[in-house]
C-alpha cells in the first residue's frame, strides 16, 4: 500500500533514505537532485575537517572562478558596462558537463589576465597624462611668472593661453628674461615648482614657514580645470606652487616636505628657450598617451561587453557547481568500491521520482551498475516539510516566523489563512478604505511579473505578501458593509428601519430629531445587511456601536480559542496520545466553554430579547426592563455563586453555580490525571522487563550522534526496503528516545510541567479572552480616526460654494487622499495587522501548537539562487 498523499494540513510524511551512486556519475546524481530540490542530505563527515575532504580542491577551484568573475563585474561596474542580467523565467540553462566547466574556468583565466593586463596598462596611462598635465600647469604658471618678474603680464597671459605660442613675442623679451633668470643665479636662488591638492595648500604654507622661518618666497595659481586621480578614478582639484630660496640645503628641504605632503615635483628650466621646448615636448608626449590611452580604453570595453554577455549565466553556473561539490563532500566514500554512500530526508510521496531520476542519469551515463535508494529505520525525528504554493507561502512564512511546527501536527497557517486576514478586518472595517487596498492588491497580482523586478525593500515586503493583502481586503469589504462605514460615512442601500418623528404638540423650540421611532406598529421590517445607516448622527451611535463590538469581540475570540483547542485533540489523535485528550483536551475544554462558553450564550440570549417592547393593541402598555450587565454577572459568578444582580432567565443563580463548579473539578483533572498515568504506565513496562516504550533499531549511521539537529524524540516515521528499492515494512509509532541514552522518567519533572501548563491555561483563558477586546478598541479608533479626517478636510469643503469652493474641494481632496492612504491604510493597516498577528501567534498557536520541529531545507538550485544576495544581483 502506497503512502498517503501529502496535504497541506499537516507536514508530509518523511523517509530517511541511503543512497549508493557510483562515483563516476555522483556530480550528474546531485545535480539532478538539486533541480528536484527533494532531498536533504546529512553530513556523514562530521569527523573530517573541511579541508580533508576528497572534492576541496573542486572548490577552490570554483572559488578563485568565482573570484575571477566578480572582478570582471567590478571592472564593468568602474566602466560604466550594463550587465546583461539572466531572467530564468525566460531562459533556461542546461546541467553543463565537467569539460564545459573546465573549459569556463579556462577562459576566466585568460580573460583574466587579458583584462588585469588591459586595466594596468591603462591605469598606467591614466597615470601618466596626469602627471603630464600637472607639468604642463607647471611649465604655464611658472613660465607666467618669471616672465611677470619683468612687467610683461598682459602679454604673457595672452602667450600662456596657447601651448604653442612663444612664450616671449619680442626680441625685447628674449634678451631680457635671460638677464633675470641670470639675476638668480648670481644670487644662488632657486626655486621648487610643482602640483598638490587644494586642500591641503594652507597647512602646506604653514609647515614650511614653521621649518624654513620664513625664509622663502612662495607663488600658487589654482588650476581651473579638475584632474582625474587615477587610483580612485574621482576629480581632485590641485594647484601649482612655485617656492623660491636661497641654498641647495634649503630647497632639498622643501621637496622633502613637498613629497611628504603628497606634492608632486616637477622640472622648470630658468631659460625661457628650454622652457618653450619643454612645453612643446610635455604637449606632444601628451597627445601620445591620450591616443594610447584611447585605444586602450576601446579594447578594454570591447572586451567587458563581451564578458557582460554570458557573466550572469556563467557566475549561475559556477555557483550551482560549486553548491555540487560542496553536497559532494557530504558524502562517504568507499574507496574499495568507488562507491558514493549518502544519506538524508525526502517527502515519501516523491521517492518514485526521485527513484526515476536516478534511473534516467544512469540511463545517460550507460553505467550497468544502477544507483541504489533505500529506506531505512531510524530513530531521528524527520524533518518538518510543508508545501506551498505562491497563494499560501506568504501566510506560512509568517508562521514560521513564530516557529516551525512539530513533524506531523497540525499545520497552523491552514486556519491562520481565514482567521488572520479576518480578524483584521474587523478591527479595519472601512469599506473605502478596503476598496484602495484591494485595488493595490489586484493591481500587484495582475502586474505580478514586471514588479518582481523591482528591488526597493519596502515594495519587496509588501509585493511578497501581496495575497495576503487580497484576502485582508476582500474581508474589509465585507467588514465596511457589516459596520456601514464609508470613509466615515453611512451608505443608504437599503431603506432605514427607523424614521424620523415628530414630537406631539410640537413647538419652535423643540428638536424633530428627538427620537427614532419604529415605523409602526406591528412592523416586521428589518434592515437588510449591516448595520442601519439611522444609526450614523444620532446621539447614542457611539454607545450603541461600542456595546456591539465589544460583545462581538468575545465571540469571536471565543470561537478562535475553541477551534483552537479542537486542533490539539486532533493531534493527540494522530501521535496516539489518548491521555493528552482526556488530561488536557476534554477538562480544558470543559472549563473554558463552562465559564466564557456561558458568557457568549448570554450575550446572544440579550440580543434576543426585546427589553423595551414597542405597544401594540393587545398589549398598549408593556413592561419595559433594564438589561443586566454581564460584566457584573460574570464577576459575581465568581465572587457571589447563586448571587444574581438582575436575572437573564430563570433559573440562572442554579446554572451558574453548577457550570462553576464543574469548572472547579477540572482543575485537579488537569493537574493529576496525566502525570499519574504516566506514571503508572512507567510502572507496568519496567513490571513486564521493559526498559522504554517504543524501542526501535537504528540502522542509520548517525542515529548514536549526541547532538544531531532532528533528535528530539518527536514521532518517527521511516520505511524499510530490500536492495531493490522496494518497500517491505512500514514503522511508524510515539519514540521516547535513544535505546542506549533513553532518560528515565522522572515523575517530580512531570509533575511541575504539569502544573505550569494548568496554571498557564487557566490564567490564558481570562487574558486571552480579554485580549480578544483589541478588536473593539481599534475598529472605534479607525472609525473616530476616519470621521476627524472627514471633519478636518472634505467635509467643510462641501459646503462651501462658487469657484473658491471648487479649488477648496480639489485641495482639501487631494489632502484627504493622501493622509487617508498615509495614515488609515497603511500606518492603521500595519497596526490592525500587527495585532490580528499577535492574536493568531498567542492566543490561537499557544492552544495547539508544539513548535518544536525543524525545516526541511532540501539541496536546491532554486531555493539556492533565491537565498543567495551574490547570485540575486545577476538575475532579471
Amino acid at each position: 500500500m502506497g503512502p498517503a498523499r501529502d496535504t497541506p494540513f499537516r507536514s508530509a510524511e518523511m523517509s530517511m533514505v541511503q543512497l549508493y551512486i557510483s562515483n563516476e556519475i555522483g556530480r550528474e546524481v546531485v545535480n539532478a537532485l538539486g533541480e528536484l530540490g527533494l532531498v536533504q542530505f546529512r553530513d556523514l563527515n562530521g569527523d573530517i575537517t573541511a579541508f580533508q575532504r576528497v572534492f576541496t580542491g573542486d572548490i577552490r577551484r570554483l572559488d578563485n572562478v568565482e573570484r575571477q568573475l566578480r572582478y570582471f563585474h567590478a571592472q564593468m561596474d568602474k566602466a560604466g558596462i550594463a550587465l546583461r542580467k539572466l531572467d530564468l523565467d525566460i531562459e533556461t540553462l542546461a546541467p553543463p558537463t565537467t569539460s564545459e566547466i573546465d573549459d569556463v574556468a579556462e577562459r576566466c583565466q585568460s580573460l583574466e589576465q587579458r583584462v588585469s593586463s588591459l586595466n594596468e596598462s591603462y591605469e598606467t596611462l591614466k597615470k601618466r597624462e596626469v602627471e603630464l598635465t600637472e607639468w604642463r600647469w607647471v611649465l604655464r604658471e611658472a613660465g607666467g611668472f618669471f616672465d611677470r618678474a619683468h612687467g610683461n603680464v598682459e602679454e604673457i597671459r595672452a602667450s600662456t593661453e596657447n601651448d604653442d605660442a612663444p612664450l616671449l613675442q619680442d626680441v625685447e623679451h628674449n634678451n631680457a628674461a635671460p638677464d633675470v633668470e641670470r639675476s638668480f643665479s648670481g644670487m644662488n636662488i632657486g626655486f621648487v615648482a610643482g602640483v598638490i591638492v587644494r586642500d591641503r595648500v594652507a597647512a602646506f604654507e604653514r609647515i614650511l614657514w614653521r621649518t624654513l622661518r620664513g625664509n622663502l618666497y612662495m607663488n600658487q595659481a589654482e588650476i581651473p580645470e579638475p584632474l582625474i586621480d587615477p587610483s580612485t578614478n574621482e576629480p581632485v582639484q590641485k594647484n601649482v606652487f612655485v617656492i623660491f630660496a636661497h641654498g641647495k640645503e634649503i630647497l632639498a628641504k622643501i621637496r622633502k616636505i613637498s613629497e611628504s605632503m603628497g606634492a608632486e615635483v616637477y622640472n622648470v628650466d630658468e631659460n625661457s628657450d628650454l622652457r618653450r621646448e619643454q612645453v612643446h615636448e610635455v604637449n606632444a608626449r601628451l597627445n601620445d598617451v591620450q591616443n594610447v590611452l584611447r585605444n586602450t580604453q576601446q579594447t578594454l570595453e570591447a572586451e567587458l561587453t563581451q564578458i557582460s554577455e554570458s557573466l550572469a549565466a556563467w557566475m549561475v553556473l559556477v555557483g550551482k557547481e560549486k553548491a555540487v561539490y560542496n553536497t559532494l563532500n557530504l558524502f562517504s566514500y568507499d574507496r574499495a568500491r568507488r562507491t558514493l554512500i549518502a544519506e538524508g530526508w525526502c517527502p515519501t510521496h516523491d521517492l518514485p521520482l526521485i527513484r526515476s531520476t536516478l534511473q534516467d542519469v544512469t540511463n545517460r551515463a550507460g553505467l550497468s551498475v544502477p544507483s541504489i535508494i533505500n529506506e531505512i529505520r531510524t530513530n531521528k525525528t524527520p524533518p518538518t516539510y510543508l508545501k506551498t504554493n505562491k497563494f499560501s507561502e506568504a501566510f506560512q512564512t509568517i508562521v514560521n516566523a513564530y516557529g516551525t511546527a512539530t513533524y506531523q501536527e497540525v499545520n497552523p497557517a491552514i486556519p491562520v489563512i481565514v482567521t488572520f486576514p479576518f480578524l483584521f478586518a474587523v478591527m479595519f472595517g472601512d469599506f473605502g478604505h478596503a476598496i484602495i487596498m484591494l485595488s493595490a492588491a489586484l493591481a500587484m497580482i495582475y502586474w505580478e511579473k514586471p514588479l518582481k523586478k523591482v528591488t526597493f525593500e519596502l515594495f519587496a515586503m509588501v509585493y511578497y505578501g501581496r495575497y495576503i493583502a487580497l484576502v485582508m481586503a476582500t474581508f474589509s469589504v465585507f467588514t465596511g458593509l457589516i459596520y456601514n462605514d464609508v470613509f466615515s460615512k453611512s451608505m443608504t442601500l437599503f431603506e432605514s428601519q427607523w424614521v424620523w418623528k415628530v414630537p406631539e404638540n410640537f413647538a419652535g423650540h423643540q428638536t424633530v430629531a428627538a427620537q427614532l421611532r419604529d415605523y409602526g406598529t406591528g412592523s416586521t421590517y428589518r434592515y437588510p445587511f449591516g448595520l442601519d445607516w439611522r444609526w450614523h448622527g444620532t446621539e447614542n451611535d457611539l454607545l450603541f456601536t461600542n456595546s456591539y463590538k465589544m460583545k462581538m469581540s468575545i465571540i469571536l475570540g471565543w470561537a478562535h480559542m475553541t477551534y483552537s483547542l479542537c486542533f490539539s485533540y486532533i493531534n493527540a489523535r494522530r501521535f496516539k496520545k489518548p491521555i493528552d485528550i482526556w488530561g488536557n483536551f476534554v477538562p480544558g475544554m470543559i472549563f473554558f466553554q463552562s465559564i466564557f462558553g456561558y458568557l457568549v450564550m448570554c450575550i446572544i440570549l440579550k440580543w434576543s430579547i426585546n427589553w423595551f417592547p414597542t405597544p401594540t393593541p393587545e398589549n398598549p402598555h408593556p413592561v419595559a426592563r433594564q438589561p443586566p450587565g454581564l460584566l457584573n454577572m460574570l464577576i459575581y459568578m465568581f465572587l457571589q455563586p447563586g448571587f444574581v444582580e438582575a436575572q437573564l432567565y430563570p433559573g440562572q443563580s442554579t446554572v451558574q453555580v453548577c457550570l462553576l463548579l464543574l469548572a472547579l473539578v477540572q482543575v485537579p483533572i488537569l493537574l493529576f490525571l496525566k502525570p499519574f498515568y504516566l506514571r503508572w504506565e512507567n510502572n507496568r513496562a519496567r513490571a513486564r522487563g521493559y526498559r522504554n516504550i517504543g524501542e526501535r533499531s537504528r540502522v542509520s549511521a548517525l542515529d548514536d550522534d549526541e547532538n544531531d539537529e532532528g533528535n528530539n524524540g518527536g514521532a518517527v516515521h521511516g520505511r524499510h526496503s530490500d536492495e531493490d528499492g522496494e518497500g517491505v515494512a512500514m514503522i511508524s509509532g510515539d519514540l521516547h528516545g535513544d535505546d542506549e541514552e533513553h532518560e528515565e522518567f522522572e515523575f517530580g519533572e512531570v509533575m511541575i510541567h504539569q502544573v505550569i501548563h494548568t496554571i498557564e491555561f487557566c490564567l490564558n483563558c481570562v487574558s486571552h479572552t480579554a485580549s480578544y477586546l483589541r478588536l473593539w478598541a481599534l475598529s472605534l479608533a479607525h472609525q473616530q480616526l476616519s470621521a476627524v479626517l472627514w471633519s478636518m478636510t472634505l467635509g467643510p469643503a462641501l459646503k462651501v460654494h462658487g469657484i473658491g469652493g471648487a479649488i477648496y474641494i480639489v485641495i482639501t481632496f487631494t489632502m484627504f487622499f493622501c493622509l487617508s492612504c498615509i495614515i488609515l491604510i497603511i500606518m492603521e493597516g500595519v497596526s490592525a495587522m500587527l495585532h490580528s498577528l499577535r492574536l493568531a501567534w498567542v492566543e490561537s498557536f499557544s492552544k495547539f501548537a508544539e513548535f518544536g520541529g525543524w525545516p526541511f531545507a532540501p539541496f536546491s538550485f532554486k531555493q539556492m539562487l533565491e537565498e543567495s544576495e551574490e547570485l540575486t544581483e545577476y538575475l532579471g
